[in-house]
Order: structure tokens, then sequence, then C-alpha cells
């Protein structure tokens, strides 16, 4: 009976140690998961899924319009901070229309990579940054401005040069070329 009992003990410890090594090294992000109602697949690019999300029809435009679709293609690693649609509609009236236009693509394209920063950063690893630097850390983007990262409780912040602030909505969509993060606002350089 002794050995039955510690049996299961050993087996529960072992299955708790194998869950909190999977937690540990990032192996516990939910695989393919789904966003703006398409699953993301984990062996795609950035691009390649971002395609499938209706919640990222606008970012997908203007990414196409600023010319980067062969970039965020590219090898990376990339970590995107993805405005959704709702992000986009709430600039003022016009402005999505007018940035699109090809004679506004260098300003176009400086708000999109002010989204993009070079190399894979987690939300663990964005909260260990902010974290470190006592409350708030700070990312170049590939723009080559600054952005701001903070949590508070378990939401990950960013905030921009101009002050204003997005909540990470869906965290770690992990793909082939980087990492996306879901944010509810668009960020301005």
């Amino acid at each position: 009976m002794r050995t039955q009992t510690a049996g299961r003990r050993t087996a529960k410890a072992l299955a708790l140690t194998l869950a909190l090594g999977l937690t540990a090294s990032g192996a516990a992000y939910a695989r393919n998961p789904m966003v703006g109602g398409a699953p993301m697949y984990a062996q795609k690019t950035i691009v390649e899924n971002a395609v499938n999300s209706k919640d990222h029809t606008t970012l997908v435009a203007a990414v196409k319009a600023a010319g980067l679709v062969d970039t965020l293609n590219g090898p990376g690693p990339f970590t995107v901070f993805a405005p959704t649609n709702a992000a986009f509609a709430k600039l003022p009236p016009g402005t999505v229309e007018s940035l699109v236009q090809p004679q506004n693509k260098a300003t176009l394209t400086k708000i999109l990579t002010y989204h993009v920063v070079p190399g894979v950063y987690t939300a663990k690893d964005l909260t260990a940054l902010a974290r470190k630097g006592g409350g708030q850390g700070v990312l170049t983007t590939v723009e080559g401005e600054p952005l701001a990262v903070e949590v508070q409780g378990k939401k990950v912040l960013v905030t921009d040069q101009k002050g204003n602030t997005a909540t990470v909505t869906v965290p770690n969509v992990m793909q082939s070329n980087g990492v996306i993060h879901v944010i509810n606002a668009v960020l301005m350089p």
C-alpha cells in the first residue's frame, strides 16, 4: 500500500515538474491561437497569418501599401504589436484613407515600423524588461524611436512617444519569424 501511495506521489510530482518546466520554458503558449476568427499557425510567417485575421484587415492593407510585406515575411525575428481594425477606427476620420495613399508612403512606413521591434519578446520577456527598469522598460523599434513597456497586474501596456497607451489584448501569438501581440490602439512615433 505504501509503495502505491509513494508511486502516485512521485507520478504527481513528476507531472507537476513537467508542467512547470513547460511553462517556464515558454512551451506552454497556446498552439495555433485564434485571432480574428482564424488560427494563427506557428509555422507560418507574420504576414501569412495576419492576412487570415478578420480583425487585422486594415493593418494588412497598410502593410501592403507601405511595401512591407516582403520584410515581414522575411526571416526576422520580429516582435509586432498589431493594432486591430477597431484600433485604427479610433484614429480621426479619414486618417487611414489618407495614410494608404502613395504620396504618404513614408509616413505610413514610419508608423508601421514603429510597431515592430527586432527580436522576439514574449509577454514574459516584456514583463521582465519592465521589472528590470523599475516598472517601465524601453524597446527600440525598427523605426528607431523608443517604445515604453509596463505591466499593470497581468496586463502588458505599451506607450508611444506621444503618451498614447495600448493594451496587449492577445499576447504571444508565435510565428515562424517572430511573435505578434495584438493591441487595442495605434502607436505613433
